[in-house]
């Protein structure tokens, strides 16, 4: 069964001086301003289409790992995941690198077994999927008792 998920963009003017709107359709949580300074310089209240893979990329990791925990018998009683995504623009425009960092408590559970789990996490969920043309995803996963 596939779940289809919408968003829309409407751009005005020219790449670097045009600006424009996306609108989380299916959710309907809002509609955010976008434009080439806020990918490339200052946010300045506005999003990007980074951005908005990072906040993707860092809620499908959190579900991921929270299912891979609960099939090994653990139940998270927190993840804290941060997405940096890195828009480079020195070579062409490109996404270059992820960085994905995880602060976890889960009770029970050894560093090891942590680990194993966050790393099949990054591996297996959908969006790091999705992203696997950038060159670098990097995690680093800590867990606190």
């Amino acid at each position: 069964m596939a779940f289809t998920r919408s968003a829309s963009t409407v751009w005005s003017g020219d790449l670097a001086s045009g600006t424009g709107e996306t609108t989380f359709e299916t959710s309907g949580i809002g509609t955010f301003p976008v434009t080439w300074r806020a990918r490339t310089e200052a946010a300045e209240g506005k999003t990007s289409p980074e951005e908005l893979i990072a906040a993707a990329h860092a809620s499908c990791f959190s579900m991921a790992l929270s299912n891979i925990l609960k099939g090994a018998g653990h139940v998270a009683e927190k993840l804290e995941t941060t997405a940096e995504v890195d828009f480079d623009t020195s070579d062409g425009a490109k996404i270059s690198e992820i960085r994905l960092t995880l602060k976890a408590t889960i009770p029970g559970l050894t560093d090891e077994e942590f680990q194993t789990h966050a790393q099949a996490a990054k591996v297996g969920c959908p969006v790091s999927a999705a992203l696997a043309a950038v060159p670098s995803i990097t995690l680093d996963a800590s867990l606190t008792q």
